[in-house]
């Protein structure tokens, strides 16, 4: 092969750069289109669903409900609890082990009545020694009186010296003050037994047993084992209702109003009753006046620390006929949005938020006079970011 076509067959070795590029294969160009349209295809699907890929946000809910009876009625509703104006935990002012327990809860006593005994056997054996003290001293100033009477016989006479007559009268007037302090030390004794002795200050009914027999009990409670009060008792006759009313609402309560009151023990029972007493302090820490409420046809059923709601009127309470019934649901569904007062309900999963028109506060719950129906499922507290629209679980 001569020098010509050694060169010819080298530049037919040469790549063809151009020929090179437009030969790359179609199929790499489809494959990069379907990514591009899967990746569209995805953002699409995200936006959509988007909703239903977010968790839903947990929440409690409530009932609106439709108030009836005298309950729509009151000018003002507020929550308390029965309590006992006299009531008293009962214990020893002496110190020892009970041995006598007389009475359990429920029983009733009088006054002055002996509830319980402590061991009293080595006070007994004091005052039985104080009383022989007594005795001594008492034959001892007769003894030194009848003395003293013969020597100012004897004075007069002119038989004995004026230091006789003297010591005399100061053996007399000595046996005078030995007697005084004997009859001091009987009485100490008496009542240290006596002390032993738990005695009912007023007549009522046992609430509670606080100790029983053979333990320690002490005034005080003076020590970690012993026990402070032995029963505790109240005056059944003296049970009241004290309501907490909020500042806001206080000037729509004065003395002598009308009541009714309703125990959650007894719900469909109506109790008529009036305002004792507003108490003229308020509780800072949770901006409610104290306000104490009497029965006038109080019954057995009515015990101490039973839940109860008093409806306050302004006015003579209506007959049943003329009630006017009122919407209400708990207070808690109330927030606010762009200073409007809102609540949101929940339709399927997810809320709507409604505006609400207010009316008035009965105890814990709000009457609602325009937005909402009974029968509403709201949620409580909803947060305060929560918007229309969103998706919501009930919390169980």
């Amino acid at each position: 092969m001569n020098e010509m076509n050694k060169n010819e067959a080298i530049r037919s070795l040469k790549i063809d750069k151009k020929k090179r590029y437009d030969s790359k294969p179609k199929s790499k160009k489809i494959f990069y289109l379907l990514y591009l349209v899967i990746f569209v295809t995805i953002c699409i699907a995200y936006f959509i669903f988007k909703g239903n890929l977010e968790p839903a946000t947990k929440v409690n809910i409530t009932t609106v409900t439709l108030m009836t009876g005298n309950n729509s009625q009151a000018a003002l509703v507020a929550s308390g609890y029965v309590v006992a104006q006299r009531k008293a935990e009962v214990a020893s002012k002496g110190t020892g082990r009970l041995k006598y327990l007389g009475f359990e809860e429920g029983d009733t006593v009088s006054t002055g009545q002996i509830i319980a005994e402590i061991e009293n056997e080595d006070i007994k054996a004091n005052v039985a020694l104080a009383d022989a003290n007594v005795q001594k001293a008492a034959v001892d100033t007769l003894n030194a009186s009848r003395n003293y009477k013969r020597q100012k016989s004897l004075y007069s006479s002119g038989s004995i010296t004026e230091t006789i007559l003297e010591d005399a009268e100061i053996a007399y007037k000595s046996s005078l003050a030995l007697l005084s302090a004997a009859q001091a030390s009987q009485k100490a004794a008496e009542v240290e037994l006596e002390n032993t002795f738990i005695r009912a200050p007023f007549s009522g009914t046992v609430l509670t047993k606080n100790a029983d027999v053979g333990e320690i009990v002490a005034p005080f409670a003076s020590s970690a084992t012993s026990k402070g009060s032995v029963v505790t008792l109240a005056d059944m006759s003296s049970l009241e209702v004290e309501a907490d009313v909020s500042e806001s609402n206080i000037y729509k309560v004065e003395v002598g109003q009308k009541c009714t009151i309703v125990l959650d023990a007894y719900p469909d029972h109506d109790y008529n009753g009036y305002v004792k007493k507003i108490v003229p302090t308020a509780d800072r820490s949770r901006a409610t006046v104290l306000t104490k409420i009497a029965f006038t046809d109080k019954n057995d059923r009515v015990l101490p620390e039973m839940s109860a709601r008093v409806n306050f009127f302004t006015e003579e309470p209506k007959q049943e006929s003329e009630y006017k019934n009122v919407i209400v649901a708990d207070k808690d569904i109330v927030t606010e949005r762009n200073g409007n007062k809102v609540a949101f309900k929940i339709i399927g999963e997810v809320t709507e938020m409604v505006a609400l028109s207010l009316g008035r506060e009965l105890g814990d719950v709000i009457e609602i006079k325009n937005g909402l129906n009974p029968g509403d499922k709201v949620i409580l507290s909803p947060p305060g970011k929560m918007v229309d629209n969103e998706k919501v679980e009930i919390s169980k």
